[in-house]
């Protein structure tokens, strides 16, 4: 949304652990995971957080093969659009594997599906925050 007045764009927010944040908004993962909803449905920035436990080292490097100094942190790294939210005991069976592998499809989670999937060529640094956040950006100018 533009604010006339400001000329500046307010967005919703995601912060994302590395390297799930890079495969978001390369588009190579479609659902994002979460233990929580949301009826926001929308445009929504992805911000690749700060911290980068050692779970997500180990993920980065044997399942997805990216060395961690390829990718982002603390910054705000793309965008997609949330269609929708679903259970993720419904969506569960109909994913691929590798699909599944890059979320936590446990019982009584939330798969959030994400289409338009577009990475920044320039990640903007930026602090998260926990759960949907508000951003205001300067209008890009194309």
């Amino acid at each position: 949304m533009t604010h006339r007045d400001t000329g500046r764009v307010l967005m919703k927010c995601l912060s994302l652990t590395q390297p799930w944040g890079t495969l978001v908004v390369s588009g190579k993962k479609l659902i994002e995971t979460r233990s929580w909803t949301t009826r926001y449905r929308g445009p929504l920035l992805i911000h690749a957080a700060k911290s980068f436990p050692a779970y997500a080292r180990d993920f980065c490097i044997s399942v997805i093969g990216l060395m961690p100094t390829e990718l982002p942190f603390g910054a705000i790294i793309g965008k997609v659009v949330l269609k929708d939210l679903r259970r993720t005991e419904e969506i569960a069976p109909t994913l691929t594997d590798l699909e599944r592998l890059y979320g936590d499809y446990s019982p009584g989670r939330w798969a959030w599906e994400l289409s338009e999937a577009e990475a920044f060529e320039t990640p903007l640094p930026w602090k998260g925050s926990l759960g949907l956040f508000e951003v205001i950006l300067p209008e890009r100018k194309e």
